[in-house]
């Protein structure tokens, strides 16, 4: 096969993998936003380290097939609701990298005026309606989103993405429970990558976990691979077709890892480094590039879906770095205003 299209089942199976159906033109689109999220954020923790972030950054790396495989099944209408680590989430939502590396760098013309940061970005113009550093604090806002897409009459859906850590705090129970009692166009996403900050998951939740608990509210749920980048994409295409018809909400439970600390100036000391070894070798770049290779995607095509992400981000990098800081008289805008005290405190 010298070109991109659709795979053949026999092609894997002379690989001696299992047969999968693989539109290889679609996926090689994953793999090259894939590489653009990592090149992104490996570019803010230098950011970080060369001190233009003023702030914390929360890298994704390791989990870019959840971001790619959920927002890329979504059109530009459709709505989007990310956590603190929510750069990729943004990125695969279809936002500008040049302004999102501003907002981290706090300069002007970020995609909220250098204002926001890396926890708070936000670009209501591709439906991204904002990262949020309190944990659980989408969910009610999506759901929120959700019913006014109802009362007037919208057929735009919303996908929340939140984190292990949230499913234990009261936002989820009350959103799930109000965007069923609606039936509205909400498809949920717990991102589970095993650690919440830096306690295992596993030891602070009761029960099952987020799929039995949508389950309990009558809302269907399915666990799946979150480094499969095929298997996610499949998933999110047919839960986001079914919330199209009316299905009410859907809740995908993906299970990942992150592959840094916490934050980016979390060296992790609590994980075994055997863990974090394991997972590397499951990482969802490599995983999907292998599966190309394995349906005759030439070698030089995936190579140039790494070499273009990261040129790409080098120049937005050192873009960002000359850009100038925000008017002064600009800080009193895009803020609550409601009888302006701040303004008069000055």
């Amino acid at each position: 096969m010298s070109g991109l299209g659709e795979t053949s089942p026999e092609t894997s199976q002379k690989a001696g993998r299992p047969a999968r159906n693989l539109d290889a033109a679609r996926l090689v689109g994953h793999l090259e936003t894939m590489w653009r999220i990592r090149a992104f954020e490996e570019a803010a923790i230098r950011g970080l380290k060369d001190g233009l972030v003023l702030g914390a950054i929360h890298p994704s790396i390791g989990q870019e097939a959840v971001a790619t495989g959920v927002c890329l099944n979504l059109d530009r209408a459709d709505l989007l609701l990310s956590t603190h680590r929510g750069h990729g989430h943004t990125l695969a939502k279809g936002a500008d990298a040049g302004a999102m590396m501003r907002e981290l760098f706090g300069r002007d013309g970020g995609t909220c005026g250098g204002k926001g940061g890396s926890m708070h970005i936000a670009d209501f113009s591709v439906g991204m309606l904002g990262a949020n550093g309190v944990v659980g604090a989408n969910i009610p806002i999506a759901v929120g989103a959700a019913h006014a897409i109802r009362l007037r009459g919208g057929s735009e859906i919303v996908a929340c993405l939140f984190g292990d850590g949230a499913i234990n705090r009261g936002p989820f129970l009350e959103g799930l429970n109000w965007a069923k009692v609606f039936d509205l166009p909400v498809l949920f996403v717990c991102e589970d990558n095993t650690w919440s900050a830096t306690t295992r998951t596993a030891d602070l939740t009761a029960g099952a976990g987020a799929a039995a608990r949508a389950e309990s509210l009558g809302i269907p749920a399915e666990t799946l691979d979150g480094n499969d980048a095929l298997a996610l994409d499949e998933a999110a295409r047919a839960a986001v077709a079914a919330l199209r018809a009316g299905s009410g909400p859907r809740l995908l439970h993906v299970k990942t890892y992150r592959l840094t600390g916490h934050t980016a100036a979390d060296a992790a000391p609590y994980r075994d480094p055997a863990e974090v070894e394991a997972w590397r070798e499951k990482d969802p770049i490599a995983r999907l590039a292998a599966a190309l290779a394995d349906a005759g995607i030439p070698a030089e095509r995936l190579e140039a879906a790494r070499a273009g992400a990261y040129a790409e981000m080098e120049a937005i990098y050192d873009e960002a770095r000359a850009a100038p800081w925000p008017p002064v008289a600009g800080a009193y805008a895009d803020v609550q205003d409601v009888g302006h005290p701040a303004q008069r405190a000055f």
